[in-house]
């Protein structure tokens, strides 16, 4: 098939996996050329930048949700998605529709030429192509992978936030967190506000501030917040070095003590922005209330109650059990667990050993899928044989769960997108999970 013959979105992302060799080729040399022949389009409104090993995608949410309580027309390209292409390119709140998605995807063609381009470099500058002639007041923009070298990174943002550094994408990236946060300061411009939203962050992602001259303004020390009786309190000096405080403002409506790092980091980066972007406290506290975010520690409510999370790294797993030590939950848990071929099994697993009392080990439809087979094998000096089942879909994994699963227990099911994406999938999951996805 070539790109003339494609008429539906499904026609374009399925071609568009087959026009570079390799799923992952960083670099902004290919894409920044593509992005000249289309004109270099770039939003006429303020942009910020958010990358991180976690939390990336909580504080996109936040910032989203507070600039839509305020008023302003805003865009947001995150990635990946749950269930449909779709929730990756959002305008208003609401993802982009197939038709423009495909024209966009037109556009990038006519101007690619030869030019091979990734399935997300591809996306990315259709995204940038929607969002430049949306007339918007702020684009938000979610880094792929790393920061330096990725396909978003060839705009440069008027505010840019790291938020925690972990080990994730090491063969990449890097194996130590130091040489990974340097990747992820890739993201931060001379002059420019580079929010920091992690206390004790490493030591390089600070000397790469210096180093690019960019502002520094990190949690713990340019803004800071304190839990209060009525909720928490944000702190800083971030927009021209003015203190400001805003008291006893409601959690956000994410679970998790964690969130009010990434509910710091988002505030800053707005406020950072506040001269062509005034927000009111209303307008955050609406937005932090209305927050919400498909797949992040997601709890549905029944006889059997559901837990989806897309945790797919050790600390992602680490809060991810954290969360569950503060549910109420009277009967026992069960896991349903599926990662992908790259990911640290142990090290996602150990968090919740004490917490979990049945495994079920499953399998996505992913082409990086890790066998459900090797998974167990991977994890059975810390698991166990007795507390674990083996399945080659994750269909089946949940199907087996819910048979064995009593009244008041518990059911998670977490280790990727992929794995979550297959858990809304099922028809028993309650449609509540499907909200605010297409």
């Amino acid at each position: 098939m070539t790109s003339k013959n494609l008429k539906t979105l499904a026609d374009w992302l399925a071609w568009l996996t087959q026009i570079h060799p390799n799923r992952i080729a960083l670099g902004l040399e290919r894409v920044r050329a593509v992005w000249s022949r289309l004109g270099a389009l770039r939003p006429a409104c303020p942009i910020i930048t958010v990358g991180g090993t976690n939390g990336k995608g909580s504080t996109v949410a936040i910032i989203e949700s507070i600039a839509r309580a305020a008023g302003y027309r805003c865009g947001v390209y995150s990635s990946p998605h749950l269930l449909h292409y779709n929730e990756r390119v959002r305008i208003e709140g609401q993802p982009v529709a197939d038709e423009a998605l495909c024209a966009a995807f037109a556009r990038v063609e006519a101007a690619r030429g030869s030019v091979p381009l990734t399935y997300f470099e591809f996306g990315t500058l259709a995204a940038l192509d929607l969002f430049a002639r949306a007339g918007l007041d702020l684009v938000v923009l979610e880094v792929g992978l790393g920061g330096r070298l990725d396909a978003v990174n060839l705009i440069d943002a008027e505010v840019a936030v790291v938020t925690n550094i972990g080990f994730d994408h090491t063969e990449w990236l890097g194996e130590t967190l130091e040489a990974i946060a340097r990747e992820k300061a890739g993201i931060f411009r001379p002059g420019r506000p580079a929010i920091i939203g992690q206390r004790d962050a490493p030591a390089s992602l600070r000397n790469e501030v210096g180093r690019i001259g960019a502002i520094p303004l990190e949690l713990g020390r340019a803004f800071a917040w304190q839990q209060t009786a009525a909720g928490w309190s944000w702190t800083g000096r971030v927009s021209e070095g003015r203190a400001e405080a805003l008291l006893n403002l409601p959690r956000p409506a994410l679970p998790g003590v964690f969130q009010l790092d990434n509910a710091s980091a988002a505030l800053a980066a707005l406020r950072a922005l506040a001269d062509p972007l005034p927000i009111q406290r209303t307008a955050i506290e609406q937005g932090l209330r209305a927050v919400h975010l498909a797949g992040r520690f997601q709890v549905l409510a029944g006889p059997v109650t559901w837990i989806l999370d897309v945790a797919h790294n050790g600390e992602s797993a680490a809060a991810l059990a954290a969360n569950l030590r503060d549910l109420s939950c009277l009967g026992r848990l069960r896991a349903v667990f599926a990662i992908l071929n790259d990911k640290p099994a142990e090290r996602m697993a150990a968090p919740l050993v004490e917490l979990i009392d049945r495994w079920y080990l499953g399998q996505t439809a992913d082409e990086r899928a890790l066998p459900a087979e090797t998974l167990a094998v991977r994890l059975a000096g810390l698991l166990g044989q007795d507390r674990c089942q083996i399945f080659g879909d994750i269909a089946s994994a949940i199907d087996q769960a819910l048979a064995e699963a009593r009244a008041g227990d518990g059911l998670v099911i977490f280790g990727s997108f992929t794995t979550v994406a297959a858990a809304l999938r099922h028809p028993a999951c309650p449609s509540e999970a499907k909200r605010g996805i297409p």
